[in-house]
């Protein structure tokens, strides 16, 4: 039976995978706003018009998660519950033909860098001159701002650079102007994004320009925090140490993925650092950034590890002590060096026992450092009301991925999106409470 869809004139947009993914359907849903579309983000219930998937291609249970979802839509589409149906993303960029085949029921699919096709394949034009602005699908006081696409790198493990191609820096200008537009809409938190950020700009300046992108983002007006995700361990550009220790409004935390610790490994993943110069990397960091907050990603059950691997690894994370941390089962992924090379030869119970016991360790830390808060003021930025609590975050901490301050809503004047100085209270192994 058909039923007739009542939201003529609705484009909704659906993001899978990570923020450098939302940051495009922000921009491509600029361009149908101004085209006097009404755009939702992830709505409860997606029945508009035409419906967009940007999918993620990154392991298997990302891409599993980006076909269910398409497959979804398109049972909708077949009973006629939304007209138009259009796939987008990483998924589609890696695996274009084969989706074709399988699910038909998409109207077209596009890639990582061809989305705004969609707007002029449905008789529209495309706006290049607002292709730095977005419609936000964050709280309004935050944005993130991806600085390059694409990675030289070719850890054995990792699909990106099939999906993404090579690494390419935007201009410093592009992005000051971007920060500047946020700036003006209210934005105060800046999380800067890239997959490789110690290589921006050695393809376009041919020379790292982390540091000074970032000193010229923190001189303009109105930019309260800036927090930096996914710099890389080798070439490590070590001029934004002294930025982040001179700059107040750049945030003495980094999101740094190592991966892995013992030389077996690293050599295996290609990562073109061993372990006396990762060590060295996170000695020399905390010593030019006093109070600096590292957060890591490893990857447990990579062909080739071994207990000895596994057990360096965790006398690395009680060494080193993360402030944040994050473990993952190796997936065998199509097209990478690995997938080439490798059989995939450790049991899925077992990388997950790996990655759990990693975990477990870090819960322990976690649980340690934030004792240490305790009766520390910091300031805190509100995200959100929640049960009985403001949700907010000290400068060491992401939105979605690390932990938050829990403030009692009892709190007179409290706002979201404004800072407040908090003193802490009490803490759980990966939460605050403050007042």
């Amino acid at each position: 039976m058909s039923i007739e869809n009542t939201n003529k004139g609705t484009v909704d947009v659906v993001t899978l995978g990570c923020s450098k993914n939302l940051v495009d359907s922000e921009q491509l849903m600029r361009q149908f706003e101004v085209l006097g579309y009404k755009v939702r983000h992830d709505a409860e219930k997606p029945d508009g018009d035409i419906v967009i998937i940007n999918t993620c291609g990154f392991i298997g249970d990302a891409k599993e998660e980006s076909i269910n979802t398409i497959l979804q839509f398109a049972e909708l589409k077949k009973h006629q519950k939304i007209q138009k149906l259009f796939v987008m993303g990483c998924l589609s960029e890696r695996y274009l033909e084969q989706l074709r085949v399988e699910i038909p029921e998409v109207d077209k699919y596009y890639g990582k860098f061809n989305y705004n096709n969609i707007i002029t394949d449905l008789g529209q034009e495309y706006r290049a001159d607002l292709r730095l602005e977005r419609t936000m699908t964050t709280p309004s006081h935050y944005a993130y701002i991806k600085i390059s696409e694409g990675c030289n790198r070719g850890c054995s493990y990792c699909a990106i650079p099939i999906m993404t191609g090579r690494h390419r820096s935007r201009s410093i200008e592009d992005i000051e102007t971007e920060v500047k537009n946020l700036v003006s809409n209210g934005v105060k938190e800046f999380l800067i994004i890239a997959q490789d950020l110690s290589s921006y700009g050695l393809d376009k300046y041919k020379s790292q320009k982390l540091g000074e992108l970032i000193e010229r983002i923190s001189d303009i007006p109105g930019v309260e925090w800036i927090k930096l995700h996914y710099a890389y361990p080798s070439q490590f550009p070590y001029d934004i140490l002294r930025v982040m220790r001179e700059r107040d409004n750049v945030c003495k935390y980094l999101d740094i993925a190592l991966q892995h610790i013992s030389d077996n490994m690293l050599r295996i993943m290609l990562r073109d650092i061993n372990s006396e110069k990762t060590y060295e990397l996170m000695d020399r960091i905390r010593k030019e950034v006093p109070g600096i907050h590292l957060r890591t990603t490893l990857l447990l059950g990579h062909p080739g590890e071994t207990e000895v691997d596994v057990e360096e690894l965790k006398e690395f994370v009680r060494k080193v002590r993360f402030d944040r941390l994050g473990a993952f089962a190796y997936s065998h992924e199509e097209g990478t060096h690995a997938y080439k090379t490798m059989t995939d030869d450790i049991p899925e119970e077992i990388k997950q026992q790996r990655v759990n016991e990693i975990m477990t360790i870090q819960q322990g830390i976690s649980a340690e450092l934030n004792v240490l808060k305790i009766g520390q003021t910091l300031k805190v930025l509100i995200d959100r009301v929640e049960d009985e609590y403001y949700v907010g975050r000290t400068e060491f901490d992401s939105p979605e991925v690390d932990p938050e301050v829990l403030i009692p809503i009892g709190t007179k004047g409290v706002k979201k999106g404004e800072f407040y100085m908090a003193k802490i209270t009490g803490s759980t192994d990966f939460d605050l409470y403050g007042e």
